[in-house]
């Protein structure tokens, strides 16, 4: 497993720079503690990434 999770960061970094893994983080930190706040910036973030890498 965290061989998964440390080729998922790679693979953010790579494509999306600082603020994908900045957007990850808060995602997986959320989760971990169970705030919705945290939960909800990390998911806008990679979100927004996302959208501005499709277009």
């Amino acid at each position: 497993m965290p061989l998964i999770a440390f080729a998922l960061e790679e693979f953010v970094q790579w494509r999306f720079g600082l603020m994908g893994v900045i957007g990850l983080g808060l995602l997986s930190f959320g989760l971990r503690a169970r705030n919705a706040a945290c939960t909800g910036v990390g998911s806008v973030v990679l979100a927004l990434l996302l959208h501005s890498a499709s277009v």
